[in-house]
């Protein structure tokens, strides 16, 4: 990937679109955000797929995230905290089963292991 400098950041085009990326809200997405991202939407893809495995019937998937920061190292990210919402009527203990396994095979959380904090919990809403 090729990254350009504008006036508040840098963009890079990929086959989807432009990618704007600024340490400011304003000017793009900022890069705690693309990180933090890119860890719930590989955790939660991968843990679709290993429900879709299971046969566990499951309507939807939503995540929630919250990042613990420590200001005085730079503003890095110490911990993130996923929490999975699960819509459908799957057993409990499967989804922890499940959960494990795409911990396991999720590169971006596995990419960051011991690094960072990586704390998942989840909710069945049936």
């Amino acid at each position: 990937m090729k990254y350009i400098m504008k006036e508040n950041g840098f963009y890079t085009e990929l086959p989807y679109g432009p990618l704007h990326i600024s340490s400011t809200d304003e000017h793009g997405f900022r890069p705690y955000q693309l990180l933090v991202s890119s860890i719930a939407v590989c955790s939660g893809g991968v843990l679709r797929k290993v429900l879709e495995k299971m046969r566990l019937p499951f309507e939807d998937i939503q995540m929630e995230t919250e990042v613990e920061r420590n200001p005085e190292h730079a503003n890095r990210i110490e911990g993130i905290q996923l929490h999975f919402i699960i819509k459908g009527n799957v057993d409990e203990t499967k989804v922890q089963k499940a959960l494990h396994v795409a911990r396991k095979n999720c590169a971006m959380v596995q990419s960051v292991e011991g690094s960072i904090n990586i704390v998942e919990t989840f909710e069945v809403i049936k």
